[in-house]
């Protein structure tokens, strides 16, 4: 699955040109102009990580990323603000309220996407292709194998990439609707109780031999894969 990245900019020009050298780095670029409907874009479907102007019509971006830390759902997504503001008190201001990096306009495509890779090596490690340890479970992007403690899991592909994406955002609820778009893709019609017969398969392959669940059902909300279940648990 490409990294998708929800980029709220204004400007026409610097749109065009961001979303040309992600999309040829990999990337999946949604892109809004407006504040508001940024906002309401990143709650709907939240990306990988949010590019976020400063100022914007509607909404400006420090108040959007305000709102994006306080929902639980989106809480943990990495958020780089644009802007064209130099002063120490604007890029203090920025990471006071959850940004995660700041970069000053102008600045070069190159530049942003080392910032980008920098950005979700730190917060998202599974998308940079290293392999994912959490709760005792280990799963390996490039060769595909999953461990638990000292044994080896055998998953069917589906489980394999629910399991990647909850270790992608560990701790973070996911309603069967979002699973559904980052595990089958958004263009692709499978209905609800499908998450929940792969959620009953890979709990089967993890929980296999008396461990314990690291999936978590939150009611009326979805799944999780538990923080409680730190490494060595």
């Amino acid at each position: 699955m490409k990294p998708r990245i929800l980029l709220v900019e204004d400007d026409s020009n610097l749109t065009e040109l961001v979303q040309y050298n992600l999309e040829r780095e990999g990337f999946e670029v949604a892109h809004s102009p407006d504040g508001n409907e940024g906002l309401m874009m990143a709650l709907e479907i939240p990306p990988d990580l949010v590019l976020l102007d400063w100022m914007l019509p509607g909404l400006s971006g420090i108040e959007i990323c305000r709102r994006l830390r306080r929902k639980r759902e989106t809480a943990n997504i990495p958020i780089i603000m644009l802007t064209a503001r130099t002063e120490e008190a604007d890029r203090i201001r920025g990471l006071e309220i959850g940004a995660d990096d700041y970069i000053t306009k102008p600045f070069s495509p190159r530049e942003l996407i080392a910032r980008i890779h920098a950005v979700l090596r730190r917060v998202r490690p599974g998308l940079s292709g290293k392999a994912l340890t959490y709760g005792g479970i280990t799963l390996d992007t490039t060769s595909h194998k999953v461990q638990r403690k000292d044994k080896f899991l055998h998953l069917g592909p589906t489980e394999f990439r629910i399991l990647r994406h909850f270790m992608e955002n560990p701790g973070r609820v996911f309603s069967r609707e979002q699973l559904l778009d980052a595990v089958w893709g958004h263009d692709v019609y499978v209905e609800l109780r499908t998450v929940d017969v792969h959620i009953r398969r890979l709990r089967k392959a993890l929980n296999e031999g008396g461990a314990p669940d690291p999936i978590r059902t939150v009611r009326s909300a979805g799944y999780s894969l538990d923080l409680d279940l730190e490494e060595g648990d």
